[in-house]
């Protein structure tokens, strides 16, 4: 058994856009990601092959996912079908943090 140890304190943020950061690694089938998503960000619609759970550590999140709209505070999960256009919102002035797992893998998002 081939076991990896991450400390996410050692992975250094990634400025994807202004006002949204990315800390993230992979196993072999799936990818966890850590955002830190600033007030006023510029939300980008997308779509991707891969189902995507969104946990929020800290703050508050609109997401839009499909027709749906779904407000989400510390401790709210919400889940994003593959293929699904989706984006998200900071709600307040309160830099949100949230955990993202997508299935499969995303080998775009190693550090």
């Amino acid at each position: 058994m081939n076991l990896h140890q991450v400390d996410w304190s050692k992975i250094e943020w990634k400025q994807i856009r202004q006002g949204v950061e990315q800390k993230a690694f992979s196993g072999s089938a799936a990818t966890i990601a850590m955002h830190r998503l600033a007030p006023g960000h510029e939300p980008k619609p997308h779509s991707h092959p891969h189902e995507q759970i969104a946990y929020i550590a800290e703050g508050r999140m609109r997401f839009h996912i499909g027709d749906e709209v779904v407000d989400l505070g510390p401790g709210g999960l919400v889940v994003i079908p593959s293929g699904v256009t989706h984006w998200g919102e900071v709600l307040g002035d309160e830099t949100v943090i949230n955990i993202d797992i997508f299935t499969p893998k995303r080998p775009e998002y190693a550090p």
